[in-house]
């Protein structure tokens, strides 16, 4: 009897444990414990800065995209590069059928070669007829006319000469070259297209992408923050902080890049300036044509900060307890910023320096009620005290 009378206290001692325990957890947990009925931490607000991002959906672009166009009409007869390669400057990309460029080029030179030999003999001929001239022996008409056909020949040779540039030219632009280092974009025209200076498209494009410009846009009312700071806008993008870029799978760039130009004029249909930033691009990540995020880092100075656990939300507003002089609370709705870090809001009304909200068990307060407040502070102290007496077993101070 004696054993079962003390299994028994046993195992209401465990139950009782237990329960305690529950309890315990149940009220527990740093953010909404509360160390007595009407203990409540509070804390005041105050100005404060607040280091901020915002973001701009942005397009990526090279330095320069160049559009290659062929200078020359023929057939393609090679592709010198694939698409997407990394080319350098003067590097081959097309050879379009230079068959009859090739002739134009070998007639030209042999007029050339002809012209000269001519000159030659003309230029002989006015030295002789300038001597006989001189000796009276021929009449003025005569030498005339061999003057006449020296310049003649020289006239000749020179058109010869221009004839022979044009043709090499034309043979050279047979091969199409980069004009710059970059990367090559998409081939509309294939090995047998005929292609001439006229086609629509452009038989590719190279896109410098040694550094990146990015576009975005920024509303009035932002530029005119930025202008009222004072100096010129030169003075002011000097300034501004680096930037950073979200790219398309949400992966910030490594990169960071500076604000370097801003539109003159502001466009009227949608009220935004354009901006452009410069990134560097040594691993070839960025590519001309991508869309990305541009992050702008700001500091917005003499703004209050509140928890967001000391908030409520009714019907799409947001309202914290504010402590009064007799210890009573008030629900009072404030207005918040857009922008926040996923731990404090910005309160734009609603509050003032001085005012003390509570900050914790907001979900079981109703406007009026009457608190005993105690700071952060004291709050964790006596959850720590709790937690190392429900640790100790000291079940009666663990619920002081």
């Amino acid at each position: 009897m004696s054993t079962k009378r003390n299994r028994s206290l046993s195992s209401s001692r465990v139950a009782f444990y237990a329960l305690t325990l529950s309890v315990l957890t149940a009220c527990g947990g740093q953010g909404g414990m509360k160390m007595g009925d009407d203990q409540f931490a509070v804390q005041a607000v105050a100005f404060t800065s607040s280091n901020q991002s915002t973001q701009y959906p942005a397009t990526i672009k090279g330095l320069q995209d160049i559009e290659i166009r062929p200078q020359v009409s023929g057939f393609i007869v090679k592709l010198c590069v694939d698409e997407g390669a990394t080319v350098h400057k003067g590097q081959a990309l097309f050879q379009i059928d230079p068959t009859q460029y090739k002739a134009a080029y070998d007639q030209a030179k042999a007029s050339v070669a002809s012209a000269k030999a001519n000159l030659e003999t003309v230029t002989s001929t006015e030295a002789n007829k300038k001597m006989l001239h001189e000796q009276k022996i021929i009449s003025d008409f005569e030498y005339q006319t061999a003057v006449n056909n020296l310049l003649s020949a020289k006239a000749s040779l020179a058109q010869a000469e221009a004839a022979y540039a044009a043709a090499k030219q034309n043979l050279g632009f047979c091969t199409v070259t980069s004009p710059s280092d970059g990367v090559i974009g998409t081939f509309p025209y294939r090995v047998g297209a005929l292609v001439s200076p006229s086609v629509a498209e452009p038989l590719t494009t190279v896109s410098q992408i040694g550094d990146m410009y990015v576009y975005f846009s920024m509303t009035e009312k932002q530029l005119l923050d930025l202008t009222r700071a004072g100096g010129t806008l030169k003075e002011q993008l000097e300034k501004m902080p680096a930037v950073k870029l979200q790219l398309a799978d949400g992966t910030m760039y490594s990169e960071e890049g500076k604000i370097d130009a801003v539109s003159g004029v502001i466009d009227q249909s949608t009220g935004s300036v354009s901006m452009r930033a410069i990134f560097p691009n040594k691993q070839n990540v960025l590519r001309s044509g991508g869309m990305a995020n541009v992050v702008f880092p700001y500091t917005m100075n003499d703004v209050i900060l509140i928890p967001q656990s000391a908030t409520q939300e009714i019907q799409d507003k947001k309202f914290v307890y504010v402590l009064q002089s007799d210890n009573t609370i008030k629900h009072t709705e404030v207005q918040i910023s857009n922008l926040n870090d996923g731990k404090n809001y910005i309160v734009t009304g609603g509050l003032k320096p001085g005012d003390k909200i509570v900050v914790e068990g907001v979900q079981t307060l109703s406007d009026g009620q009457k608190i005993t407040p105690i700071t952060p502070a004291e709050k964790e102290a006596k959850y720590k005290k709790a937690l190392q007496d429900q640790k100790d077993g000291n079940i009666q101070t663990a619920f002081n």
